[in-house]
């Protein structure tokens, strides 16, 4: 039968060929690629041993730490589904996600137990399928991780995982309303893994440190892009940034890769000359940005800071995978562009309202075939075929290609604001915003309006010690953007009331809940 090698079978290789050498490490505890193997078997067969069969759904609630990657890598081989659930949500969200996906069995870090305990006797759950880990010891009623691993066998389970068998269920954030659960086959999984490692060039010399959650598909991948190369990861454990730390981070670990959103960027480049200067990062060889539009004066600071190092944007996406990649030589003479298509991950077309392309220049919802794209939504097959036009997947962002072939977003389709009959992206006039000396950080939407139907709203962050009035901004927009597109109406609030995804992106859908009060 032919098969593709599962992150599982990757562990076991690398543990046949270089045993010792660390493939993953977070503040805690390092794991050799022989030590990685042996856990996850163990972990695999005690999965059984609880009664879990091929196929049934185990949902894991932690922060960032290494037991991540043995999970990960536990599930592939004893053919289970994982569940990564975002360690920002609350109880009623995690019992959603839980009931959503029938998970059989539930893994919490001992931090998060507390976050799971009012909602746990509402899941159908056997309580010794309740597992505690990132402690010595479990609470009352909780199995212990570190005893089953101990009480597994360290033998391969004998169960046969096929490529199109599902490894995980990636519940996206729900920027348009409950969260959708990806399906995510082990096919996919490894290609994508395999044409990221190649792509950018990941060498079994490389490092890579680990920021992005751990329960998002950023880290996961690029995590066993790798593990492919039988390279490091390094798992950062801190519950929330800090960019000194993370300074420290690079320099003390002599790491060569690290993804970033913007904001994390932002806040490392914006310490103190002298702190920046304390730690040596000539070691970065690679940085990935993606997640959140990146301004040019940011790129710049990048570059100058991180100058040994290659600078990398991304787009993609859950469902889709990595769709484009902006490449070091392309990121001043194509700023704003995420790029052309990967090597070897597909194609892109742009598509009106009735299924048309559209010509360069003019905006489309973006769709893509690639080769890892996800297998629909669980147990929803409306939003599945809303997902895809034959082989073509789409998440319903919007963009426009130019004359060279470099794509451009404009925005998501659900956030798009009709005023007037007109169509208004957010994101083309939060760039323009972004461009005022006073704005540190912007969000552009519609709300309702007896004449517009929509009026454009921009919710504005304005930089420490500064100043700015609607009257102002409106000024300042009014020879930059067509007057259909200038905000009619604008608030100012503080950074910390400004409403994000774990990877950074704006909720716009909740910064309209906050605005519009039945």
């Amino acid at each position: 039968m032919n098969r593709l090698l599962t992150v599982a079978d990757v562990v076991a290789a690398q543990a046949r060929l270089q045993a010792e050498k660390v493939g993953a490490r977070d503040s805690r505890r390092a794991l050799s690629f022989r030590q990685w193997h042996e856990r996850a078997n163990r972990l695999a067969n005690a999965f059984h041993g609880l009664g879990l069969r091929q196929g049934d759904r185990v949902a894991v609630l932690a922060y960032n730490c290494v037991e991540w990657l043995e999970i990960y890598v536990a599930l592939a081989r004893g053919g289970l589904v994982a569940v990564p659930i975002n360690f920002r949500l609350v109880g009623p969200e995690i019992q959603y996600i839980a009931q959503h996906c029938e998970a059989r069995a539930f893994m919490v870090q001992d931090d998060l137990v507390e976050r799971l305990e009012p909602v746990r006797d509402q899941l159908d759950i056997p309580r010794q399928r309740f597992i505690h880990f990132g402690a010595s010891h479990a609470p009352a009623g909780w199995t212990s991780y570190e005893s089953i691993i101990e009480q597994g066998s360290a033998l391969d389970p004998e169960v046969v995982v096929r490529p199109d068998e599902t490894w995980a269920l990636m519940y996206t954030s729900g920027t348009t309303g409950a969260p959708k659960g990806a399906i995510r086959g082990h096919a996919g999984s490894a290609l994508i893994s395999l044409i990221t490692a190649l792509d950018m060039g990941f060498t079994r010399d490389d490092t890579a440190l680990l920021v992005m959650p751990m329960c998002h598909a950023n880290s996961l991948y690029f995590s066993f892009s790798f593990t492919y190369r039988g390279a490091t990861c390094v798992v950062d454990d801190r519950k929330s940034f800090d960019p000194e730390h993370l300074l420290r981070t690079l320099a003390g670990e002599r790491i060569t890769f690290t993804s970033l959103v913007p904001t994390h960027y932002i806040m490392t480049l914006g310490l103190p000359e002298a702190t920046k200067r304390r730690y040596d990062v000539s070691s970065v060889s690679k940085l990935l940005i993606s997640s959140a539009p990146a301004r040019r004066e940011t790129k710049l600071a990048i570059m100058e800071h991180f100058a040994n190092s290659e600078l990398f944007e991304l787009y993609g996406s859950t469902e889709a995978g990595w769709v484009t990649l902006l490449r070091p030589d392309e990121q001043l003479t194509k700023l704003g562009s995420v790029g052309r298509e990967w090597t070897g991950s597909g194609a892109i077309k742009l598509l009106d309202a009735a299924g048309r392309e559209v010509p360069d220049g003019e905006v489309g919802e973006l769709f893509s075939r690639t080769p890892y794209a996800f297998d629909g939504y669980w147990k929803d097959p409306e939003k599945t075929a809303e997902a895809f036009r034959g082989d073509w997947c789409t998440v319903g962002d919007m963009a426009r290609r130019d004359e060279d072939g470099y794509y451009f977003l404009a925005d998501r389709k659900s956030n798009m604001i009709i005023s007037g009959g007109e169509n208004v992206y957010p994101s083309e006039l939060e760039s323009l915003l972004s461009a005022h000396p006073a704005v540190k950080d912007v969000a552009v939407i519609g709300l309702p309006d007896d004449t517009w139907g929509e009026r454009v709203h921009a919710v504005i962050v304005l930089h420490p010690g500064r100043t700015a009035t609607e009257a102002e901004i409106a000024d300042w927009c009014r020879n930059r953007t067509a007057g259909y597109k200038r905000p009619r109406s604008i608030s100012f609030i503080d950074e910390a009331r400004m409403p994000r995804t774990a990877t950074g992106k704006v909720l716009h859908r909740a910064l309209r809940e906050q605005l519009v009060r039945p």
